[in-house]
């Protein structure tokens, strides 16, 4: 029986299903997280990213997590590992959380369009 792997995460991470909004370079992509810590997020795109990208992403915890109202953050993260499975159709990507900010609730939304 083989010993079971050293656990290296500093910070406990939570199963968090939540939408977010990925910012690399200038393009936006829509995911959900798959576990969220107070360092980190893990989450999975469509395509491929490099260990190092750096990234914004932005979430909103709802009322449920909160114990408030919803809280809407937006975080600077570098990519740590990447995770390709076979067939790759889907990529698990781990990112560092770097800085972060709370938003007001229409900051980082959408602009409405006027008719």
């Amino acid at each position: 029986m083989l010993p079971a792997p050293q656990e290296r995460r500093g910070m406990r991470r939570f199963d968090m299903r939540l939408p977010a909004s990925i910012k690399i370079d200038a393009e936006d992509l829509t995911t959900e997280t798959q576990n969220v810590s107070a360092r980190g997020v893990f989450f999975y795109l469509d395509r491929p990213l490099s260990e190092g990208s750096r990234l914004e992403v932005t979430m909103t915890f709802p009322p449920h997590i909160t114990l408030t109202d919803p809280v809407r953050v937006r975080f600077q993260a570098r990519v740590v590992r990447v995770e390709s499975p076979l067939p790759v159709s889907r990529v698990g990507v781990a990112a560092m959380i770097e800085e972060y900010e709370f938003l007001r609730s229409a900051e980082g939304l959408p602009s409405p369009q006027i008719q």
